[in-house]
């Protein structure tokens, strides 16, 4: 039998447990207090003291930010015709975990808010994408009791109008992503001149490379608030800072007579199997140029298709003796300065000794009493020693770099060549009188289509222009600034130069050149190529035009590089002749109502001798 406790033990119990219950009862009172207290001053902190930063740190916790990209610039001819460009394209994804069974949205009819089922919204996209409906609910929605993903491709490549119907179902959970996608619709016209880009659309050749700043233009931003479950927050922060694409640049090139010269080049190439033709089409006043053609072209949408020694223009990549187009620096210069005029004597042998150092022409001749203009017009190196012979060799140095010879010719495009020109100080006792006639130094095609140019504008020599302007995306056009001018020679110079080029094509070296209806003048040149040894293996080729002579609007420059076969067959002339022909039609030259005026060859009455 069990004994129960005394009344004794009992009061001492409770009294134990009166005393427990106290002291937790104070303790608990006690920790209330403290966390009020770390409550209250939480509240004074976040509410007094900082309650923007506290407020900032909860809804930057909540913040999303989005990079916008901005749409690459177009690269545009003289006429604003495009040689290149970016397409934006867009992919649409769907977040299956956040697809609603339904949702609100505005009725753009009625203005009214109506509930749209999911179903409803699948029904609206396939029809959009013209897609199989159950296919595209098991991409929005998933499979029934597969796991939900959070991204699932709906479609590539989509155009901003069929992004837009899409995006506008109002469907939560959809999505888009913009891709921008390099276009050039014209192939290889002018393909390397304009260049092209890498993966990241980044320029790495031509124009996209140089201007590659200008084109790319400024990003910008998108931020927005989302909830626990990531969804956006309609009513939330929604800040944007917009893009600022790319300025557009727009080229001096005519797309027309672009492709008019790279089709004669690339005939001209095969004709001769030479290792590459050029052409170079330049506007006389302006300085202009109007197209720089290259037989090996490269399509900037296929650039490896193109070995990278042809994936730039030639014409300011590859520097070559320019052989007889050379002369007309030595001539104009020895008029310039008073040496000589066009009508004065010179008794021309075949070999001619200066120096110790003996002078051949190409071809064994008579000795002939001829003019100056003569000399010039059948290209007797002989004789243009005797002309230069009279200049000094540093007054003769000092005015082919006016000329622009031996400098770099920033026309906006990279790896261009400044080729080789000592001064006269490192001329060897030959070098003095091969530089006379276009030797002993190399320049690119562009150089010498710039001496002519030179020529053509009454002796003042523009720097070649290849940008005209810079288009901002709203369509506002920035000209560039006009190139540097610099007088060379006088006006007086300058025409008696051009009735020798007349000369040559009448009665010199070029007459198949001649153009109907029309007084064209020009000097030729056949120059030695040096090879991998530094030995002369093969030769450059070329002939530079201007049209009307009297007064010329346009120059035409055609160089052949290594052409094969016998060096008597080879000929740009048909070339020149069909270049010219299409930009004098293009750009509605009047033919001329003058007749030619050459000056005589011979001294003498009788014109006509043996060459």
């Amino acid at each position: 039998m069990s004994r129960q406790p005394t009344s004794a033990a009992r009061k001492k119990a409770a009294a134990q447990w009166t005393a427990t219950g106290t002291r937790r009862l104070r303790m608990g009172i006690g920790i209330a207090l403290v966390m009020l207290t770390l409550l209250t001053g939480r509240l004074f902190l976040v509410q007094g003291i900082d309650p923007e930063g506290f407020a900032q740190a909860a809804v930057n916790n909540r913040l999303r930010t989005q990079t916008i990209e901005p749409v690459r610039g177009s690269i545009l001819d003289t006429q604003g015709r495009t040689l290149a460009s970016s397409i934006v394209r867009f992919d649409l994804a769907a977040d299956q975990r956040h697809v609603p069974d339904s949702f609100h949205r505005t009725n753009k009819e009625t203005n009214q808010t109506e509930t749209v089922t999911k179903e409803q919204a699948v029904s609206e996209i396939a029809q959009i994408l013209n897609k199989d409906a159950a296919e595209v609910k098991k991409i929005i929605v998933g499979e029934d009791g597969a796991t939900k993903k959070g991204y699932s491709l709906l479609v590539e490549g989509v155009s901003a109008d069929i992004k837009n119907a899409v995006i506008n179902v109002g469907l939560p959970g959809l999505g888009s992503t913009a891709e921008s996608e390099r276009h050039y619709p014209s192939g290889s016209v002018a393909g390397p001149l304009v260049g092209f880009t890498d993966t990241d659309g980044n320029g790495i050749a031509g124009i996209e490379q140089s201007q590659n700043e200008v084109l790319t233009g400024t990003p910008g931003e998108r931020s927005y608030e989302v909830g626990a479950d990531g969804i956006r927050i309609p009513m939330a922060t929604n800040e944007e800072t917009p893009a600022q694409d790319g300025q557009s640049v727009k080229l001096t090139i005519d797309q027309d007579i672009q492709w008019a010269a790279q089709e004669a080049v690339m005939a001209k190439q095969e004709q001769f199997s030479a290792e590459w033709v050029s052409a170079i089409v330049i506007e006389v006043k302006t300085g202009k140029i109007r197209a720089i053609a290259d037989s090996q072209s490269v399509d900037p949408q296929d650039p490896a298709a193109t070995d990278a020694e042809y994936r730039s223009s030639a014409s300011v990549t590859q520097a070559v003796e320019p052989g007889s187009t050379g002369k007309v620096a030595t001539f104009a210069t020895a008029l310039e300065t008073g040496v000589a005029n066009p009508e004065d004597a010179f008794s021309v042998p075949n070999k001619y000794t200066v120096n110790n150092e003996t002078i051949n022409d190409s071809l064994p001749h008579a000795t002939y009493d001829m003019t100056l203009a003569g000399i010039f017009a059948r290209s007797y190196n002989t004789g243009t020693v005797m002309v230069g012979d009279k200049v000094p060799a540093e007054t003769r140095y000092e005015y082919m770099k006016k000329l622009g010879i031996g400098e770099t010719l920033d026309i906006g495009l990279p790896g261009v060549n400044k080729g080789i020109f000592l001064p006269p100080a490192a001329w060897d006792r030959r070098q003095q009188y091969t530089t006379m006639f276009g030797q002993g130094y190399s320049l690119t095609p562009l150089h010498t289509a710039s001496v002519f140019q030179t020529i053509g504008n009454s002796g003042v020599r523009i720097e070649p222009q290849l940008i005209e302007a810079y288009v901002d995306a709203d369509g506002t056009e920035h000209a560039v600034a006009d190139p540097e001018q610099e007088r060379v020679y006088s006006d007086e110079t300058s025409a008696e130069m051009r009735r020798m080029m007349e000369t040559v094509v009448t009665n010199g070296t070029s007459t198949q050149m001649q153009i109907d209806g029309y007084r064209v003048g020009g000097k030729s040149g056949t120059g030695q190529a040096a090879g991998e040894n530094g030995t002369y293996d093969g030769y450059t080729s070329s002939f530079g035009g201007m049209v009307p002579i009297e007064d010329p609007q346009y120059m035409v420059l055609v160089t052949m590089y290594r052409p094969q076969g016998y060096w008597r067959d080879w000929s740009v002339g048909d070339t020149f002749k069909t270049i010219m022909s299409a930009t004098l039609n293009h750009y509605n030259v009047a033919p001329d109502t003058t007749e030619p005026d050459p000056y005589k060859v011979f001294i003498g009455e009788q014109q006509k001798y043996p060459w």
